[in-house]
């Protein structure tokens, strides 16, 4: 059965190979961008079943405008996919607030933006699937991307919360963790700063790592793609779904370490309870 999509960030990386596999399956697509100029080749591609729409997630006009556009051209709006985002690479102390805030901006709070802008046509409806790209980074701390890792776990407790909200209504949620894969978001879209010499070991080895590893990342954007749309098929989707080989090494690894951490700390985490019958 076709779906009516809207995606965010369509213009480039995976944004852009999800937009491609959606409509090479079929579906309808509403695709946004801040430029929909960079659109225009899908609509001379797949025609009358894709509507380009002008998108800055951290407009509240702008994604109320977006969903509508959903509506008014299709009739529905079955999944939405908040993937517009980006994160630089640079130290803490060495990190503008402004540079936070923007990040923060695009990266959370344009997710719940367009979330919010989607909800009540989905409760309406009384279905609808909602899904949000974090990353590997929101569910480990990588040295180097604090603004970054902050918004994706952030975007990580949102949609937990929102699954637990929406679930009852018959909207599903699913928080989509990819690693690295061969797009522009390692390149052009990221600023790299070493920083000053004391962050040589952490920050700089980032930094130096990130611009070896462009075009060497094992994820296939294409195959991304095609796993994002068999999810958004399923009757029981996952909450979370990690994407690629090493995302899935490095969560077990961190949630390997975390478990036992817990448990060397067990004893002083419990000795916090009033005792029996105090």
């Amino acid at each position: 059965m076709s779906q009516v999509w809207l995606i965010t960030g369509s213009s480039r990386g995976l944004g852009r190979a999800l937009a491609e596999g959606v409509l090479a399956v079929g579906h309808k697509l509403v695709a946004t961008a801040r430029n929909p100029s960079q659109l225009e080749d899908l609509k001379q591609r797949f025609g009358d079943n894709v509507l380009t729409a002008t998108l800055d997630v951290a407009d509240e006009r702008s994604a109320a405008s977006a969903v509508k556009s959903a509506v008014d051209r299709f009739g529905r709006l079955d999944v939405l996919v908040n993937n517009a985002g980006y994160g630089d690479v640079g130290s803490i102390e060495d990190t503008s607030l402004a540079d936070f805030r923007a990040q923060i901006e695009t990266n959370l709070f344009g997710t719940i933006i367009v979330t919010k802008a989607a909800l009540p046509i989905m409760r309406e409806q009384g279905f609808g699937h909602i899904i949000q790209f974090s990353s590997v980074g929101g569910r480990i701390g990588p040295a180097g991307r604090a603004p970054y890792a902050a918004a994706k776990w952030g975007v990580e407790g949102f949609s937990e919360v929102l699954a637990k909200e929406v679930g009852p209504l018959g909207i599903k949620v699913t928080i989509i963790e990819p690693g690295g894969f061969r797009t522009d978001f390692a390149g052009s879209s990221t600023t790299l700063r070493e920083g000053r010499p004391e962050y040589e070991d952490t920050v700089g080895k980032m930094a130096r790592y990130q611009r070896d590893y462009n075009g060497r990342q094992p994820g296939d954007p294409a195959k991304a793609a095609a796993a994002v749309v068999h999810v958004a098929g399923l009757a029981e989707p996952p909450l979370r779904l990690l994407l690629g080989s090493d995302a899935l090494r490095g969560v077990e690894q961190n949630d390997a370490a975390r478990a036992k951490e817990h448990a060397a700390w067990r004893e002083l985490s419990v000795s916090t309870d009033f005792e029996p019958g105090g």
